[in-house]
């Protein structure tokens, strides 16, 4: 955060020792020390909230595009389903018109038979 080197500290002590005194000095580096303890794991704290909510924001991203996905292979799967059901449709037609006919061709047949048996 702040780039204090070796000789700011001395020059900040030296100041504190002038102006608080050496009864008060320990007592203030305490409070001090204290304050600066309580911001520094207020911070690290700060940065792990906006860290788990950052991972938070990344999971519901991904669960919504997993969603998007999924629903688009549902909607892919249905139409296929339904293609596959007009198919089967259209061959059950085929089928009864193809039955029909046999049955119409059987029923000839067995027209011609039975007017055969009768010219004889």
């Amino acid at each position: 955060m702040f780039d204090v080197g070796f000789s700011e500290l001395l020059m900040i002590g030296l100041v504190s020792l002038l102006v608080i005194g050496p009864e008060r000095l320990p007592k203030v580096a305490r409070v001090v020390g204290f304050w600066l303890g309580k911001m520094r794991a207020i911070s690290a704290n700060l940065r792990a909230e906006i860290h788990h909510e950052l991972q938070l924001e990344e999971m519901k991203q991904i669960m919504q595009e997993q969603q998007a996905l999924f629903e688009q292979q549902m909607r892919e799967q249905q139409m296929q389903l339904h293609a596959v059901e007009n198919d089967i449709e259209h061959l059950a037609d085929l089928a009864h018109s193809n039955a029909e006919k046999n049955l119409t061709g059987v029923k000839d047949l067995s027209d011609l038979n039975t007017n055969a048996d009768e010219t004889r």
